[in-house]
């Protein structure tokens, strides 16, 4: 099994394997006799109540109907699917393409209040110029063999950018000073990107802190990660996207960008350390 590194993903598996025992119990079948009437092998019943394999949405049908219980369908076919989207596989992008990646959690980004990110690879997507974003998209695509959606996915990803001037919503950033020299693409785009750092920087919306390279650090440099109010963390691995929906992991989390952000600065300091970046582009 292709089991994720975050335990809430590998709970919500086992979670529905519980489910789909519990129906098999309650209908008094046999697993070889479910497993005889489905047209499978006898190994994938086990496979399924004991979380080594999700059942796709034709196996929940198949289990439901022959237990006789087709009122568990929907229920159980959408915690299946909550429980895949916690461990994507980036690989999913040669089917899907960059484009859906981008669109997959909208209602997550207009339902949150207070975002927190964690960056220390690239800017954060609010503040990202559709150049950058452009040439992120471009050596992620071609590191993952993916479909090259790029342009369509850029404007799915710049469509983001309005939360920062809609509603009530408020955007925690702590950066790595380190993202502001990596040349992720040209000098003109990252000098571009410099600036748009500087102006987003401004906005009542936003709260943005750098630690920088020469602090003493009281912990360690990590993946990206980003939290969604207290409900939900994404973190950003270079296999996979993680989604952790265990309150004791998002503690965790939020645990985590808290004691980065002490080590942060704001305001005129965070603001010299990108405006030496910028002249350093010349």
């Amino acid at each position: 099994m292709s089991t994720s590194p975050s335990s809430s993903a590998y709970q919500a598996r086992l979670a529905i394997g519980r489910r789909l025992r519990e129906i098999l119990r309650d209908s008094g079948i046999t697993a070889r006799a479910l497993a005889q009437a489905a047209g499978w092998d006898e190994s994938k019943c086990s496979r399924l109540i004991n979380g080594r394999t999700l059942p796709s949405d034709n196996d929940i049908r198949a289990w439901c109907r022959i237990c006789g219980a087709e009122g568990e369908t929907t229920d159980l076919i959408a915690a299946s699917r909550d429980a895949d989207s916690m461990y994507i596989e980036w690989r999913r992008l040669q089917r899907s393409g960059m484009k859906r990646l981008q669109e997959t959690r909208v209602s997550l980004y207009e339902e949150t209040r207070l975002f927190r990110f964690y960056c220390s690879q690239f800017m954060p997507w609010p503040l990202q110029t559709p150049g950058y974003m452009r040439a992120v998209l471009t050596a992620f695509a071609e590191f993952h063999d993916a479909l090259r959606d790029i342009e369509e996915a850029v404007t799915a990803r710049a469509a983001r950018s309005r939360l920062l001037y809609e509603g009530d919503h408020r955007f925690a950033i702590i950066l790595e000073e380190s993202v502001l020299h990596d040349r992720i693409a040209d000098d003109d785009v990252m000098a571009g990107q410099l600036g748009q750092l500087l102006e987003g920087m401004s906005l009542p919306s936003v709260s943005l802190g750098i630690i920088p390279a020469s602090v003493p650090r009281k912990l360690w440099t990590m993946e990206n990660f980003s939290i969604y109010d207290d409900k939900r963390v994404f973190i950003e691995l270079l296999s996979a996207g993680v989604t952790v929906t265990q309150p004791r992991e998002i503690a965790l989390y939020i645990k985590g960008f808290t004691e980065l952000a002490a080590g942060a600065v704001y305001g005129k300091r965070a603001r010299a350390l990108v405006a030496a970046a910028l002249a350093a582009r010349g």
